[in-house]
């Protein structure tokens, strides 16, 4: 199901002043009267370059025996996002916000594991057609999720359109490539690679110790690559630059198409399903988000597992919080971009 984020939508965010333009008063809206593939091609029509699309979900970290939340990052990046300035920086016509893609029923919170996984596998093909759309109208996938499950169907429908597999770098302390035992956020990636969508895996940020010896073995056979949490942030092994320069050289090396994935539960204190008080700043997810924007053939980013309503602090703040870290993280991203391009 397919939920537009039309002009109606944003006027009742915007906070507008005199003398000032804010982006949602520059990017392009959806019509609700059409549907996503044809909104999309409206806007790249109009200019478009980015498609911010939200898939409202948590099915998949529940399916991972995690916590629910994750459904509700859009509300809360989009306001945020659409309340920024437009300026010589960034002017917003690069970008159409589309909307929310979500089941048409979600399970209940006393649905059973089973349940659960077959809801993450149905929305996977909701995942695969909107995205497919969206990179057929020649525009580039911003998503904001929903659950790290929903990795896979990026990548099917990358590899899809492209006619090549994926190579993909992704910030996460785990690196969700557990056993293929029904679909869930904890091995979106996996079923990538066994399904021939993934060829090159580069994890940054994996921490030591919350990835099973299974799961370890699993990546090496598959020949994934990692800078571990600890070798970066906690030994100091290298620096976070050198790590860069080389996930990147090797994104570059396999001339495939990039995906950059980002679980935002690698981002000390940001609400998600699987929050931490030891994690990477901010600062240093959005310098990785722009870095590999600016120097790789990205084909999308997808921004995973924030969840407002599991902030320490109640929803309010999490709403603030996610609100503004998706909103720095998603201009890095364009602006890497669009160093690239132009």
């Amino acid at each position: 199901m397919f939920t537009a984020f039309t002009e109606q939508h944003c006027q009742e965010l915007l906070n507008t002043r005199a003398n000032e333009t804010k982006l949602g008063q520059r990017v392009l809206l959806a019509n609700a009267d059409l549907s996503l593939e044809q909104n999309a091609q409206y806007a790249a029509s109009h200019g478009a370059r980015f498609a911010i699309l939200a898939i409202a979900e948590d099915v998949g970290p529940r399916a991972n025996l995690g916590r629910g939340g994750a459904n509700d990052a859009f509300n809360a990046s989009v306001s945020q996002f659409v309340n920024l300035q437009s300026n010589r920086f960034l002017d917003g016509n690069e970008c159409v916000i589309l909307g929310q893609i979500s089941l048409a029923s979600s399970p209940e919170s006393t649905a059973s594991i089973d349940e659960l996984r077959q809801a993450t596998a149905e929305l996977d093909q909701l995942v695969i057609e909107a995205t497919t759309h969206i990179l057929q109208a020649g525009l580039e996938p911003i998503v904001i999720g929903g659950g790290h499950n929903n990795a896979y169907g990026l990548l099917m429908a990358t590899k899809a359109y492209n006619g090549l597999p994926v190579a993909a770098v992704n910030l996460d302390p785990h690196s969700d490539f557990r056993p293929r035992e029904g679909r869930h956020s904890g091995n979106g990636f996996s079923y990538a690679a066994a399904s021939g969508a993934l060829d090159h895996y580069h994890i940054l940020g994996l921490h030591e110790l919350k990835n099973t010896e299974a799961t370890l073995e699993q990546l090496s056979l598959f020949g994934a690559t990692w800078h571990s949490f600890q070798q970066i942030w906690v030994r100091r092994e290298l620096p976070l630059e050198t790590a860069l320069k080389h996930i990147a050289k090797g994104l570059n090396q396999t001339q495939l198409p990039v995906a950059l994935e980002i679980d935002v539960d690698a981002i000390a204190n940001m609400p998600s399903s699987a929050a931490t008080f030891a994690g990477i700043p901010l600062l240093d997810a959005c310098h990785y988000v722009h870095y590999i924007a600016k120097h790789c053939p990205c084909s999308y980013v997808h921004f995973a597992e924030a969840a407002p309503a599991c902030h320490h602090s109640g929803q309010i703040a999490g709403y603030r919080d996610v609100g503004q870290g998706l909103s720095e993280l998603i201009y890095a991203y364009i602006q890497g971009r669009l160093a690239r391009l132009n």
